[in-house]
């Protein structure tokens, strides 16, 4: 049983960053892909990004060259840095974690976080 844990999360204006953390006890992330999705109010939880267990990353159009994901397997942490903040990444963001053999989406998460709340002011 690996447990995730996330923080960082917070009210910040428009163009704002924010740093989010999932730490993680049980066992080792470094067998996992792990990933971040949020969910804003009254819409469905969606992907944001993911890095493979080698290191590959990929993220969602919306927030490419503003959110960058990165893991550090020392640590048993993974991180999601997020710059130029919009009102529109409001929400709470979830951080997964996705066996090696499945597919990075929110039907085949084998561990998800409690949450961390997003709030961008305008």
């Amino acid at each position: 049983q690996v447990q995730l844990v996330e923080s960082g999360g917070g009210l910040v204006q428009a163009g704002g960053s924010l740093r989010l953390s999932c730490a993680a006890s049980g066992r080792t992330l470094s067998r996992y892909n792990m990933a971040w999705f949020r969910q804003a109010p009254g819409k469905e939880r969606e992907f944001v990004a993911r890095i493979t267990v080698g290191g590959t990353t990929a993220s969602v159009d919306s927030v490419k060259g503003r959110f960058t994901i990165s893991r550090d397997n020392a640590k048993n942490t993974v991180y999601l840095q997020m710059n130029s903040l919009k009102p529109e990444d409001t929400g709470i963001y979830y951080c997964a974690a996705v066996s090696t053999f499945r597919t990075v989406v929110a039907g085949n998460v084998d561990h998800w976080g409690q949450g961390t709340q997003v709030t961008v002011s305008s």
